[in-house]
């Protein structure tokens, strides 16, 4: 995210948009109890256990449409019917790898497999990409037109995203797609899975490096193919992971230069005055000074293991520290309930209350949290370790786990119950990024399994995780 509005293929800019979301229709979301009804057996199960049931149930939504299948992102209430993100998608395979149980292997390895199908059956294009998003199930579109397929559409191709959007590739969330696989040859051995890591990276390679002052990989291709001009410091962090773990499992020394390059850039990023990193840079000259995002600054911490830029850790439990409850402007958090954590950038504490954050969307919570950026903060509060660290992150996940009990009742995937107080919300509240969109109070695969990564101490970018 580079831009004041970021690029249009962005994972998260749709989320919500143009389907007439209410505060009251929030509200009722967040307040529903039909789920926290559920057995005394999921009263009583822990909140890894319900989350990992989430997975489950985003995974298996839509039983009838062929074996391969990727994790729905957001519940139906999100809008986006059977949307998989590629960048959930990847998220999923390694918190599934982070239970380190045999159903949590055969599932991750599955989604691997639906991953490799898809970029070995692209509809356009044979070069090693993923596209932005996929249709796991069939839904009937806004427009009335059906979408009748899962995955693999009848005539062998991957079910690309197109109604919404969802057709351009970008680093990052190639990225996380192959440090996914990546982790996937590490515990399996299975050579596909390191095949399609590599692919990605060369995809990359040829798409995004870039001899601009600043250095780096830009950001990928819009849905048509053309290449876009932003460069962003999350996605060089992921590529400092990707090209390490790649070095490490070819034996192959092109990778460390081509890791050398995405980690020079992210150094070119930070700012030791303040000790954070910036979000990256529109034209490849000029830094890109604000808004100043989360990410930048937790997924530095464990892809880098920099002692020097662990202060960007700081920087967030300062600057982008929030508290929502139900007495503040716009909150959709139930009378007597409170969640801590961080939200999204430095331009999401200024948002305009008084203003929607985009046509159709709700007004923001300015204290909205953020509950995948607070979980990858605990994350990476436990992996430093420093005094005061384990506290505060246990902390923040207890706010997390309480909002799994708590948030996004009533909620479903393909029409389907969720078990009982599984899944974390995106978001406590409507939240504007600051980027051009918001974050609302969905039960999420991405939030979910950041959170599972956190509570097991799993740092995914780290180069020699599997």
């Amino acid at each position: 995210m580079t831009g004041r509005q970021g690029p249009a293929l962005s994972r998260r800019s749709l989320i919500g948009a143009g389907l007439g979301i209410s505060a009251a229709g929030l509200t009722a979301a967040g307040t529903g109890q039909a789920l926290a009804a559920g057995s005394a057996g999921a009263r009583d199960s822990s909140g890894p256990a319900r989350g990992h049931a989430f997975l489950a149930a985003a995974m298996d939504a839509y039983p009838h449409h062929g074996r391969i299948r990727l994790t729905q992102s957001y519940t139906d209430q999100a809008g986006l019917f059977s949307t998989a993100f590629t960048y959930d998608n990847a998220l999923a395979i390694l918190a599934h790898l982070a239970a380190r149980s045999p159903a949590g292997l055969t599932r991750a390895k599955a989604l691997g497999d639906a991953l490799l199908y898809a970029q070995a059956h692209d509809p356009a294009h044979d070069d090693g990409r993923l596209r932005q998003a996929y249709n796991t199930g069939p839904y009937t579109f806004y427009d009335g037109s059906l979408q009748p397929d899962g995955l693999v559409r009848a005539d062998g191709t991957a079910n690309v995203g197109t109604q919404f959007g969802f057709t351009g590739t970008a680093v990052g969330d190639m990225a996380w797609a192959g440090i996914a696989l990546s982790a996937l040859a590490r515990r399996t051995g299975a050579r596909r899975f390191l095949t399609g890591a590599v692919r990605i990276g060369e995809w990359i390679e040829r798409t995004g490096r870039t001899d601009e002052p600043l250095g780096g990989y830009k950001f990928g291709v819009d849905g048509a193919n053309q290449r876009l001009p932003f460069t962003s410091t999350e996605h060089n962090t992921d590529l400092v992971c990707l090209f390490g773990r790649l070095a490490l499992l070819t034996g192959d020394r092109v990778w460390r230069e081509r890791q050398a390059r995405a980690e020079t850039f992210v150094q070119r990023m930070w700012e030791p005055s303040g000790g954070f990193f910036y979000t990256g840079t529109n034209d490849g000259v000029t830094v890109n000074k604000s808004p100043i995002p989360e990410d930048t600054q937790t997924w530095t911490h464990l892809a880098l293991d920099s002692r020097r830029h662990s202060r960007s850790l700081d920087w967030a439990v300062a600057e982008l520290a929030v508290l929502d409850h139900s007495g503040r402007p716009n909150s959709t958090v139930p009378a007597g309930q409170s969640y801590e954590g961080v939200t999204f950038s430095s331009a999401s504490l200024l948002a305009n209350e008084d203003a929607p954050i985009a046509d159709g969307q709700p007004k923001p919570d300015r204290n909205g949290v953020w509950f995948e950026g607070t979980a990858h903060l605990a994350l990476a509060l436990r992996d430093r370790g420093g005094r005061g660290d384990e506290a505060r992150g246990r902390r923040l996940l207890a706010s997390i786990e309480q909002a799994q009990d708590r948030l996004g009742g009533a909620q479903t995937v393909g029409g389907r119950e969720l078990p009982a107080r599984a899944g974390v919300v995106s978001a406590s509240s409507p939240l504007d990024t600051g980027f051009g969109f918001g974050y609302y109070p969905y039960r999420h695969t991405g939030a979910t399994a950041w959170y599972l990564m956190a509570a097991a101490r799993f740092n995914p970018l780290t180069q020699q995780r599997a």
